[in-house]
């Protein structure tokens, strides 16, 4: 059996890398690592950490046909994030113009969570601690 050690990071491609590059580092918070353009894919790759750890690698790339996402499409469901204050962390969504959906509570561990979208539709999960 292969020893996993942990998640590495994931890559998003997404519509718009402006719009997508201010969601992940300004809304959300990621730090930049490294930015890249690649001129020969007219693509751009920037890699970006939580908590000095990386994470995510955002890419672009022209004319990428768009993922099915609602409803319960097959593939990666959606990303989550970690947080202390679920209604905090919703309440800074919402004054930076994020809607989310109502708090729900897991009937399985009783913790509450949040869905809402990046902007290209990608479903992001706040679960709190």
């Amino acid at each position: 059996m292969i020893k996993l050690n942990r998640l590495h990071h994931v890559a998003i491609i997404c519509s718009n890398y402006q719009f997508s590059k201010h969601f992940y580092t300004e809304i959300l918070g990621l730090q930049i690592i490294q930015e890249v353009y690649r001129t020969e894919r007219q693509s751009y790759k920037l890699d970006l950490a939580l908590n000095g750890n990386y994470l995510i690698e955002l890419f672009s790339f022209p004319n990428a046909p768009a993922r099915l996402s609602f409803p319960e499409a097959q593939g990666l469901r959606h990303l989550a994030f970690e947080v202390d204050d679920l209604q905090d962390a919703v309440n800074e969504l919402k004054l930076k113009g994020i809607f989310t959906e109502s708090i729900r509570i897991d009937e399985h561990t009783g913790k509450r969570f949040v869905f809402f979208a990046d902007p290209d539709g990608l479903p992001i999960e706040l679960y709190e601690i």
